[in-house]
């Protein structure tokens, strides 16, 4: 499995997640096709992903319940020619409900994945299981994990949203290995991972693969300085859902002394906010790469992302961060371990 491999390459900084997949450090996310962030038009949105791979972000992040997302890297990949599709990394996710899982329907699932994507293997399927009140879960992941050993039609497995002690469980107990990487929420306002989950996964050669980094868009120039908003001024799904974080992590005078000192540092460097919010968690232990949400042909924010490789953080910057950091509520204290909001209860 990898060890810590950063490189760079045309100003990109690219992670060895395993010894068959390096990807960009910034990925691009694909939930935002699947609703609640405008309305997508699947034509635009093809040229657009052109665009974002002939500018260096070549990793996209999807689902098999992100909407018509894999059907997007299937007429992507056609845009490109083949020698240039090899640059490309398509990371899936198997969200099954949680019920009882068996060969068959791993089978099935990853052959579906496979005709959507127009792909003859599936560089990382990311599991996700929505009830650990249901013993399935491992299962599932056996079956991936034997899909990958056995077919090579899945070439690396990970995890979507698992906690600390679901993780000990599947590789201590269950004696999974090989599992290359954990896709959680990590964000200067939700720091949960560093509380368990970095060390464990260290130790055990797991990569963090964070999302929520730039808390939908909140942590940026937009919302410096301005009024607390209304739910109607929240007009997508990710604004919404991570202003229910920061209300859970402070108050938004909290939030407007954390966007200022961000801002301070932003200039000092030349940069936008997202751009520090990004660095921050690019540096923490255990994170290979951070997942930026892609409105394909509604929003550009291709050159903004670039510059998260033009810099680095130092001492009083991260010293400043910290200072605000520790007036907030301790989220794990409130919500639990990674992934926790997202279970069945």
């Amino acid at each position: 499995m990898a060890g810590n491999r950063i490189d760079s390459i045309s100003g990109m900084e690219h992670y060895e997640l395993a010894p068959n997949l390096k990807i960009c450090r910034i990925l691009n996310g694909m939930w935002q096709v699947a609703g609640g962030h405008g309305p997508i038009d699947p034509k635009v949105a093809v040229e657009e992903m052109v665009k974002y791979h002939n500018a260096g972000f070549t990793t996209w992040d999807l689902a098999d319940i992100y909407g018509p997302a894999e059907d997007f890297i299937g007429s992507f990949r056609h845009r490109l020619p083949e020698q240039e599709w090899q640059n490309v990394q398509a990371l899936t996710k198997w969200v099954p409900e949680p019920k009882r899982i068996t060969q068959e329907v791993a089978q099935a699932s990853v052959e579906s994945s496979l005709k959507r994507m127009g792909v003859s293997s599936l560089d990382l399927v990311q599991f996700h299981w929505w009830d650990y009140n249901n013993p399935y879960y491992i299962d599932a992941i056996k079956y991936l994990s034997g899909i990958r050993d056995e077919t090579k039609i899945i070439k690396n497995v990970g995890l979507t949203n698992f906690d600390t002690e679901r993780m000990q469980i599947m590789v201590k107990d269950a004696g999974l290995k090989e599992i290359v990487s954990n896709q959680v929420q990590y964000s200067i306002v939700d720091r949960r991972p560093e509380v368990k989950m970095a060390r464990f996964c260290r130790d055990n050669n797991i990569r963090l693969l964070a999302y929520g980094t730039v808390c939908g868009g909140l942590m940026s120039e937009r919302y410096l300085g301005k009024p607390e908003p209304s739910s109607y001024e929240l007009d997508t799904a990710s604004l919404r859902k991570y202003k229910r974080m920061i209300d859970a992590w402070g108050s938004w005078k909290l939030f407007q002394e954390l966007l200022s000192t961000l801002h301070q540092i932003a200039q000092k460097h030349g940069v936008s906010i997202a751009n520090v919010a990004t660095r921050y968690i690019l540096d923490r232990p255990a994170v290979a790469g951070v997942i930026i949400g892609a409105r394909l042909g509604i929003a550009d924010h291709r050159g903004d992302n670039a510059r998260v490789f033009d810099f680095r953080l130092d001492k009083d910057d991260t010293n400043s961060i910290e200072e605000v950091s520790e007036k907030s509520n301790d989220l794990f204290d409130r919500i639990g371990d990674c992934g926790d909001e997202y279970r069945r209860r």
